[in-house]
């Protein structure tokens, strides 16, 4: 079965709302939730996730406050931290990644820092089985795909287009996609531009997909209840789950 990684940001509106959304999702289809960490400068994002991420600083998002959302979720559903390098390396990479251990996160996503800066952490990753999940792009040499995915863990982020989150570009990536797959066995799954209508078609040959924008396009919606959030988040996790496998 294909699988569904959707993305939050937490603590908008606040803790408590976090927690219970990401809860509810894992029980409506979604296999991982990547908790994004607000930061003011979210350059690989688009317009409304980096509208979300103003809206939780202002309303006094700390790096704290993921700690605890990810200790309410990480025993329940496959738990990610998705974030710009500086939130982490405030933290002392030597003592967070650890920690991440210890709560139960399995994953990072850093798309601010590149391949060759990752190296000198993939020892404390490797040695506390915390994953720094793997970039790809279409703008990637065959060479440097083959560089890059050789030591990958978990799953492959492979970017569908050259742009950022939100954007519903419509690209082949079938192409794209076989020269990822002649150098791993490591799944592959589509993220950018994914949403219910496009998921069907961008996951084709892949192993799953990851929807941000979407999501986050409800909880912008000041006209709904935190409930109905909540509500319409996990009708669409269950709509795009199925698309996927359909």
């Amino acid at each position: 079965m294909k699988k569904l990684v959707a993305y939050i940001t937490s603590g908008y509106p606040d803790k408590s709302f976090s927690i219970d959304l990401a809860l509810a999702l894992g029980q409506n289809g979604v296999d991982s939730i990547e908790l994004g960490v607000p930061f003011s400068d979210p350059v690989a994002d688009g317009p409304l996730i980096e509208k979300a991420n103003h809206k939780a600083l202002e309303l006094g998002f700390k790096f704290s406050h993921l700690l605890e959302i990810s200790k309410a979720v990480a025993p329940h559903v496959d738990t990610l931290w998705m974030g710009y390098f500086n939130s982490f390396y405030q933290q002392n990479m030597d003592k967070l990644i650890p920690l991440a251990k210890e709560i139960g996160v399995n994953g990072l996503i850093i798309p601010d820092l590149p391949y060759e800066e990752s190296l000198r952490y993939k020892s404390l990753f490797e040695n506390n089985n915390v994953a720094n999940i793997s970039f790809v792009a279409p703008t990637d040499s065959e060479e440097r795909i083959q560089e890059i995915i050789a030591a990958s863990q978990k799953f492959i982020y492979m970017v569908a287009y050259a742009g950022i989150t939100g954007a519903g570009v419509a690209e082949d990536l079938q192409p794209f996609l076989d020269s990822i797959r002649k150098y791993t066995q490591t799944p592959v799954y589509v993220g950018f531009g994914v949403n219910e209508k496009t998921a069907k078609d961008k996951v084709k040959g892949a192993d799953g997909v990851i929807v941000g924008s979407a999501f986050v396009n409800i909880l912008l919606n000041e006209s709904l209840s935190s409930t109905q959030k909540i509500t319409q988040c996990s009708e669409l996790a269950k709509i795009i789950k199925n698309e996927i496998n359909n």
